[in-house]
């Protein structure tokens, strides 16, 4: 997945999505990202990532989301944008 920029209007976004991590690193991560951006981000604030984000950029997030990160309902709705219904098994935790 290509890098999402850092600018004034993803940095905002970032804040909001992963609080917990400076833009800069959130961003850092694309995949990451966008993982928590499909579970908290508000229906303005994707359409502003999709300006950076591809169709096929968005499928590769889903096929490589880290698990515990998207949640049930938003791991249907991104798949069934994508055209994938039914979605695959959502990514799970695994314990060794």
């Amino acid at each position: 997945m290509k890098p999402i920029p850092l600018n004034s209007e993803t940095e905002k976004i970032a804040r909001r999505v992963i609080w917990f991590e400076e833009p800069p690193e959130a961003l850092a991560d694309p995949i990451r990202f966008m993982a928590y951006a499909m579970r908290h981000a508000t229906h303005e604030e994707m359409k502003a990532l999709r300006r950076y984000v591809s169709d096929e950029d968005l499928r590769e997030a889903l096929d490589k989301a880290p698990p515990g990160i998207i949640d049930a309902r938003s791991w249907a709705y991104w798949n069934s944008v994508m055209g994938r219904y039914p979605a695959p098994p959502i990514p799970r935790r695994t314990f060794r």
